[in-house]
């Protein structure tokens, strides 16, 4: 991951060591100002020399500057590298993982190592190689004053790894704690109109408060471990630069060393410090970069790259739904247990069944929303991992119980946002699929038609026109299979009578066709009715058949009997 951005760290590095050179301006301009320009009052040298600093600083800002822009750019072709793996990948998670598993963000951990990219922990980090040689040029003027300054070094990287040790597990902990705070915010945010009106403001404050406690617990232990390490070492640094002065005087006073090496000294001294000092005041983002750096390579290494599949051609519309299982990973209760049935091109099966029977996870199962456990969905005979998923999806229209739409205009939502200006046919299919299922008047009489803008979740349209808009996404261009899970379940009568002309004429056409009801307004298109109980296929066969054995009581048991 890291190797996609090695020619701008090497680069940074570059500029970094050019930079710690001139560093050694300022040392050397004191050296000459107390041994050369003072003893011989020489005003010309002293002008020369000052030119020279001058310089030599504004070429070290703009190496700085320089280096800054490679880190930043270091950052965007990181993003640019990962962002869409780690987005694609989120969005695949709950499908690949199935029922009931929470999805983590790994795009915010990329956002967090590439803060700590163009931060400055990585000048420190870049800087950090260059304390040995200061520590050498130290030993030159003298070996004591060289002593000193690696006694400190040491120290100091002392320091720093105890600040690892004592911050590491609260800042893992801090993490997880703000994740889960910040996920069930957006929950409840999401609910915020059942919250007002149930009378749950109160219950939800307390419980984000204690959320976020819980998260402030650990931030506040991480810092106070940071804060008394970094107290320690800005104290060892302090008396490190005022013990060179006092060295440096010592053996200036014995003879053993110039007075302007006694400035020298304590400047260089503090040069070698510094990285480490700011290695430890950065340790907390150092920390959390490497916590972020693990769970992207945890999920780089669980991501397949999409591999070239041969294109198989426009599916006919048969779906083969073989012995699949679905588990709830929370309860280990089997949503779906060993199911198996086929929907045929221009057939259309009703899936009933009371609440909790699995409907809604078939429908997403045979839609592709979700992967089951176990069994297969063949779409055509070809496995669905034969397929390409998105040319897959284009054939298929899916009308999930939570209608989702999303923010952006009625056509972009209709239009499963494609692209307008690589599809010229974009907006004559999207008027078909609304009018099929007669949308298109509604739409029409929208402030901005086909142009209304909606807010996150479809804000902005009622529950029924919510479902029409969402029907009219399933029938963009005729798709050859069509799942609808509760279809009907927030329309009028006209409305209901619109979305069964539609499927009749989807069947027609030959789509294959699965609609779970609990209304049986929709039944009376349907070829054949499939009854699940408790994720089990109770009863199967043709409409009326289904629907007479349905009608019949129950007989009464008998009594006594075992």
């Amino acid at each position: 991951m890291i190797g996609a951005v090695k020619r701008h760290f090497l680069w940074a590095a570059l500029f970094s060591a050019l930079a710690n050179l001139l560093f050694l301006a300022p040392t050397l301009y004191m050296l000459q100002i107390y041994d050369r320009v003072v003893p011989t009052r020489g005003g010309t040298t002293l002008a020369f020399l000052t030119l020279a600093l001058l310089l030599a600083f504004a070429t070290l800002s703009l190496l700085e500057h320089v280096r800054s822009r490679i880190l930043v750019r270091a950052s965007i072709g990181l993003d640019r590298r990962l962002a869409r793996t780690l987005i694609a990948a989120t969005l695949r998670q709950q499908a690949g993982e199935g029922i009931g598993r929470t999805s983590r963000q790994p795009i915010r951990e990329c956002d967090q190592l590439r803060q700590t990219l163009t931060g400055p922990a990585m000048f420190a980090l870049f800087d950090a190689p260059w304390t040995p040689i200061y520590i050498l040029v130290c030993a030159l003027i003298h070996p004591l004053i060289g002593l000193m300054a690696l006694a400190g070094s040491l120290v100091l990287v002392a320091v720093a790894w105890a600040s690892d040790r004592a911050t590491r597990q609260p800042l893992l902990q801090a993490s997880a704690a703000a994740n889960l705070s910040y996920g069930s915010q957006e929950q409840t945010m999401q609910g915020a109109e059942a919250v007002r009106a149930l009378g749950m403001r109160g219950a939800m404050v307390r419980r984000h408060l204690a959320e976020r406690e819980d998260m402030l617990g650990w931030q506040a232990e991480a810092s106070f471990a940071a804060g008394s390490r970094m107290a320690i070492s800005r104290f060892l640094r302090n008396m490190l630069q005022s013990g060179a002065l006092g060295l440096g005087a010592l053996l200036a006073i014995d003879g053993q060393i110039s007075g302007g090496a006694i400035f020298a000294s304590s400047f260089l001294l503090g040069r070698a410090v510094a990285p480490v000092d700011q290695l430890v005041g950065s340790w907390r983002s150092f920390v959390a970069a490497r916590a972020s750096h693990g769970e992207i390579m945890a999920w780089l290494d669980g991501a397949t790259d999409d591999a070239p599949q041969t294109s198989l051609p426009r599916p006919k519309g048969r779906v083969d739904v073989e012995r699949v299982t679905v588990e709830d990973s929370h309860s280990q209760r089997l949503i779906l247990n060993n199911l198996s049935f086929a929907i045929g091109p221009g057939e259309m099966v009703a899936v009933i069944g009371a609440s909790g029977a699995g409907k809604s996870t078939l429908a997403r199962l045979v839609a592709g929303a979700i992967a089951c456990d176990q069994g297969e969905i063949r779409i055509d005979g070809a496995e669905r991992s034969q397929w390409d998923g998105d040319a897959l999806a284009a054939h298929i229209g899916y009308m999930p119980q939570q209608l989702s739409l999303f923010a952006g205009s009625i056509r972009d939502n209709i239009a499963r946002f494609a692209d307008p200006d690589a599809d010229e046919r974009i907006d004559a299919d999207v008027i078909a699929a609304a009018q099929l299922c007669g949308a298109h008047g509604m739409i029409l009489r929208l402030p901005q038609g086909y142009d209304t803008m909606l807010g996150w979740g479809g804000m902005g349209l009622s529950m029924g026109q919510t479902q029409r808009i969402a029907l009219a996404r399933a029938l963009f261009r005729d798709p050859a299979v069509l799942i609808l899970d509760e279809p009907n379940a927030h329309l009028d009568s006209d409305g209901e009578a619109q979305l069964i002309a539609a499927l009749a004429s989807a069947k027609a056409r030959g789509a294959a066709i699965m609609v779970t009801a609990h209304r049986t307004g929709l039944l009376g298109p349907a070829d054949r009715i499939l009854v699940l109980d408790n994720g089990r296929m109770r009863m199967s066969g043709p409409r009326d058949q289904v629907l007479g054995a349905l009608a019949r009581p129950r007989p009464a048991p008998v009594a006594g009997a075992a």
